[in-house]
């Protein structure tokens, strides 16, 4: 069955991805298909998706945070002559029971790229009357909800490329987002946050991608305030987290405002386990395989915090043995960390998800992309154990961006695997990480811009300039 699929206009990469996990994880098949409407660009929000049943469009409607609603639809055409004869043509045995004298309906206009006044919207409604409507008119509570949506010809329609041809579409709603998710669980309102706090709508994102459901393990192992697994948690999902840093695992800023006050706001099951647990060095014994649905993470790359695995500068570098903490101190004692590289950050990560996922589990994690304006290929990490199914850029400023990955177990781990992934990672390091190495990518970002204005040294009231940011999302 194909449905007209309507997208908020946000987000464009995440859209499609999304959808195509929820469609996995409520039982659909190989048979999704994606087709444009007629003149339309791969940015709209009108998207044609062939599904099995409507249930399914229903479901993925209702737990998506990107799909504005799924619609049977009755009829298409670039005028309303032509959306008549459409209409008209459509099968009455899909069409009359939904008609009847004892159902109520409602018609709603909506547009893209512009906007209609009242009365505007009252004669679309009226030129609809050759619908055999029998049923009687309900704007608050209807049985069936009609949505007349019409997006106008333009030279550029909310930065999409033009319009050949307006396109106007008419259909019975099948499914429909529920958008005070992210209001209810908006950062702002948080209990407990940190400076790397993952935003709730893409928090929302990255678990519909990994599949988060009821019965699933999900693990995030840079869990930091608890965001990510918040939003798992929400839906239904079991949850368990690590983090190098003592203090935020533990304590927080106190008993009523830590990780677990999170889950404790939103009336959440608090997470199966939240260990202080460095991913450089893990501490799960060596038989311990696939238990996880699961892996969710936000790595740290060094823009608002860099990473840092147990040694502390000078057992790294070999000056200095390591040591054995005194019972006495054990309590209170803090681990020395040193400086921990998104190149070993990720290697560690694939090795984690690779030996601790079930198969056809799910590794989510973002991985930061300098934008070059050359249009070179990115080259994503990879491992033997793992096929990418899905990469969605956020744009982030006008020099950097993170893209989620999305990667599905196809393979058990075994010591070959292993040998073979660590082969990989020293190309893939070699030929494509060196600029992530040294922390390149935080003086990318923060560096000033080069056409900042000019410093007179002449003038009395100089003073130094404050470097420019590339982005006000950094």
């Amino acid at each position: 069955m194909w449905f007209l699929c309507v997208f908020y206009h946000r987000l464009l990469d995440f859209r499609k991805p999304e959808v195509e996990a929820l469609a996995e994880l409520f039982g659909e098949d190989e048979s999704l298909q994606w087709r444009l409407p007629e003149h339309h660009h791969n940015d709209t929000p009108f998207h044609f998706v062939q599904l099995s049943s409507e249930e399914i469009a229903q479901n993925i409607a209702k737990r998506s945070i990107l799909v504005k609603g799924m619609y049977e639809l009755w009829g298409e055409g670039t005028c309303y002559e032509e959306l008549k004869e459409s209409i008209e043509s459509f099968p009455d045995s899909r069409k009359l029971p939904f008609l009847t004298s004892d159902s109520t309906f409602r018609i709603s206009v909506e547009t893209f790229g512009k906007a209609l006044t009242f009365d505007e919207q009252t004669e679309r409604i009226h030129s609809l009357t050759y619908i055999p409507f029998e049923g009687k008119v309900n704007l608050k509570n209807p049985d069936h909800n009609f949505f007349l949506m019409e997006m106008d010809e333009s030279e550029e329609s909310n930065g999409l490329p033009p319009i050949v041809q307006r396109r106007i579409f008419f259909g019975r709603e099948v499914g429909f987002a529920d958008r005070k998710l992210l209001p209810t669980f908006q950062l702002k309102s948080r209990t407990y946050l940190g400076p790397t706090a993952m935003d709730a709508e893409m928090a929302f994102l990255m678990a519909n991608q990994a599949k988060a459901a009821s019965g699933k393990l999900v693990y995030d192992p840079f869990v930091g305030t608890g965001s990510i697994l918040v939003s798992a948690a929400r839906f239904g999902a079991m949850t368990m987290g690590a983090d190098i840093d003592i203090r935020v695992v533990r304590d927080g800023r106190g008993p009523d405002c830590n990780v677990w006050s999170n889950f404790k706001q939103y009336g959440l099951p608090a997470p199966v386990a939240l260990l202080r647990m460095d991913n450089n060095v893990p501490p799960w014994r060596s038989g311990l395989k696939e238990i996880f649905d699961a892996i969710i993470c936000d790595p740290p790359y060094g823009v608002r915090a860099g990473g840092r695995k147990s040694g502390g500068r000078k057992i790294l570098r070999g000056t200095v043995d390591p040591y054995t903490v005194p019972e006495d101190k054990r309590t209170d004692h803090i681990p020395s960390t040193g400086a921990y590289s998104l190149v070993e950050c990720v290697h560690d990560l694939l090795h984690l998800a690779a030996r601790m996922l079930v198969m056809k589990g799910r590794l989510v994690f973002f991985f930061p992309v300098l934008r070059d304006e050359s249009g070179s290929e990115v080259k994503f990490p990879e491992h033997p154990c793992f096929k990418l199914v899905a990469v969605s850029e956020q744009i982030l400023s006008s020099r950097y961006s993170r893209v989620l990955l999305t990667m599905v177990k196809v393979e058990p781990y075994s010591e070959e695997i292993e040998e073979a992934a660590r082969l990989m990672h020293l190309e893939f390091r070699e030929n494509h990480l060196k600029w992530l190495e040294e922390g390149n990518i935080h003086s990318s970002v923060f560096k000033p811009s080069t056409n900042a204005c000019q410093i007179h040294i002449e003038s009395k009231s100089f003073k130094d300039p404050k470097p420019k940011y590339r982005g006000k999302y950094v």
